[in-house]
Order: structure tokens, then C-alpha cells, then sequence
């Protein structure tokens, strides 16, 4: 199983419509990529290390898939529409990683 973990740096000029991400691009994602997506979670930061700080990612996405093919084949198909739709809920550019899961 791996995770491909979209994050999008925080800072004092971000916009992100947490909304927008939520309701309609996240389950754009969903049905576009079909039954390969595993499961989804929504991470929304609210701190870091030091008390007071604000987090360094605004939100991160984390998208389940089986191995790295699945994701693949099933994403890169839509990677410009996902791309497209950034300007409707953010001014940032997501990081991505992909991590294999481990189990311990």
C-alpha cells in the first residue's frame, strides 16, 4: 500500500478555501480516479513545534492507492484538471510525496 500525500506550504500570503477542497475538489479527485483510490484523509494544520507558530502546511491530502502503478495510471490521466482546478481554493502550489506504508 502506498500514500501519495499532497501538502501545501503554509505562509502569512496563503490563500486556501478549505471548502472548496473539501466539498468539490477532493471528490473530483475521488470519482475521477475510481475505484484505485483506497481512501482519502484531509489534514488541516494548526500549529507546529513551537507554541504560537502556525503549522507549516495550511492542508495536506493523503490518497491511498495499492502500489505505485495504480496511482499512475489512474491519476496521471487527470493530473491537468486537478492542476486546473488549483486557482479555485488556493495561491500555492501542493508538494507531493508518495510513501510506502509500513505497518509496525
Amino acid at each position: 500500500m502506498i500514500k501519495v500525500s499532497v501538502m501545501y506550504p503554509n505562509s502569512k500570503d496563503v490563500q486556501f478555501d478549505v471548502d472548496y477542497y473539501k466539498n468539490s475538489h477532493l471528490p473530483m479527485v475521488s470519482k475521477l480516479v475510481g475505484n484505485a483510490l483506497k481512501g482519502m484523509e484531509l489534514d488541516l494544520g494548526i500549529g507546529s513545534r513551537v507554541p504560537g507558530e502556525p503549522a507549516p502546511y495550511i492542508a495536506i491530502a493523503h490518497l491511498l492507492f495499492e502500489d505505485v502503478a495504480s496511482f499512475q495510471e489512474s491519476f496521471g490521466p487527470h493530473a491537468k484538471v486537478f492542476a486546473d482546478d488549483i486557482k479555485n481554493y488556493s495561491n500555492v502550489q501542493g508538494e507531493l510525496q508518495i510513501s510506502e506504508l509500513i505497518n509496525l
